[in-house]
């Protein structure tokens, strides 16, 4: 399993005002705080300017090979004026024992439902006795 300093990008994001109106918005990589701790990995120390584009409506960036998170997916968040590009966890294969242990982990934190179940039979009429 990865260290998360291991497989996290952060990009800096720069202030609208200071861009020109014609300008597409631009980012500057920055170290997370993480890189400020001496056992976080060396690799976030790196700092490197990539350039923005866009692929249809959606913004985009080329996250260099140095960069590159491990899997097929990640999760972004933003905070303040940073926008964090991190791993996302490797997710069990749906159908499976392990996907089923997976879920039941994540009910049982939930609170449990204070509304009444519904009646679903309210309203039928009466079931025939059936003789075989």
């Amino acid at each position: 399993m990865h260290h998360v300093a291991e497989s996290t990008a952060v990009y800096r994001l720069q202030p609208e005002a200071a861009q020109a109106p014609s300008a597409a918005p631009t980012a500057a990589p920055a170290a997370p705080a993480a890189a400020a701790d001496a056992s976080a990995d060396t690799d976030t120390a790196k700092v490197r300017r990539v350039r923005l584009f866009r692929n249809g409506a959606n913004q985009a960036v080329r996250i260099p090979k140095e960069f590159e998170l491990p899997g097929k997916a990640a999760l972004m968040r933003r905070e303040g004026n940073r926008l964090i590009i991190e791993a996302a966890p490797e997710q069990p294969q749906k159908g499976t024992v392990a996907a089923l242990a997976a879920a039941l982990a994540a009910m049982k934190d939930w609170e449990p439902v204070a509304e009444p179940f519904p009646d679903v039979d309210e309203g039928l009429l009466p079931l025939d006795d059936i003789q075989l």
